[in-house]
């Protein structure tokens, strides 16, 4: 484990391949089944550069507000977190010292071309927020160019080299920090995976 800052955390390597199959094949099926994954719309019409499903709730990009149906695109009602998702959260989240008991997981596939800006993740709920309850991201496929900076947008930013099986945690003094994606590296998953692309899981407690 990596302590990238106080509250951050980098488990390289965390999940094994077989898991990460096991992983892969669930993701697929929630991301490509009913009320699957889609692009979202931002304020002021811009669209995301990723593909993205919520469980537990919905995170609204127009309103940032969790909700339970997706009231920004189709109406669907939101599935809940697979139990097996949420127990793997609460491990990584337990190796780099938090207690968390996930309620809330995005799944966002990145294409070749998908990213994320820098962004705070800050609309759970504020007790949420004011304990320091972490944020736990899992990565499966290519590799991503993950930035990670302070708790002001201006601060200087680390780049990291996430890879697949690798989980990362942030919570406490580090919770508020800004993070984002600058690009993905076709080509780099484990061929085992069969999958072009990445998958990311965030795991968050209202």
């Amino acid at each position: 484990m990596v302590m990238v800052a106080q509250g951050a955390a980098w488990l390289k390597q965390y999940v094994p391949l077989d898991g990460q199959q096991a992983l892969v094949a669930r993701c697929r099926a929630i991301i490509d089944g009913p009320a699957g994954g889609y692009v979202p719309t931002v304020r002021g019409g811009g669209k995301m550069h990723v593909r993205m499903v919520c469980l537990g709730r919905h995170w609204n990009p127009l309103t940032y507000r969790y909700e339970a149906t997706r009231a920004d695109y189709d109406g669907s009602p939101v599935a809940p977190v697979p139990e097996a998702f949420a127990a793997l959260a609460a491990r990584v989240a337990q190796e780099a010292g938090f207690i968390f008991r996930p309620d809330i997981c995005l799944i966002n596939w990145y294409g070749p071309d998908g990213r994320m800006g820098l962004h705070q993740d800050k609309d759970e709920g504020s007790e949420s927020i004011s304990a320091g309850l972490p944020v736990v991201s899992i990565s499966l496929g290519d590799t991503a160019r993950f930035l990670f900076g302070g708790v002001r947008r201006r601060d200087p930013v680390d780049t990291l080299l996430l890879e697949s099986g690798d989980a990362f945690v942030f919570g406490g003094p580090a919770r508020l920090r800004y993070h984002g994606v600058s690009r993905i590296m076709p080509g780099t998953a484990p061929p085992a995976l069969g999958l072009e692309g990445r998958f990311n899981l965030t795991f968050r407690q209202f």
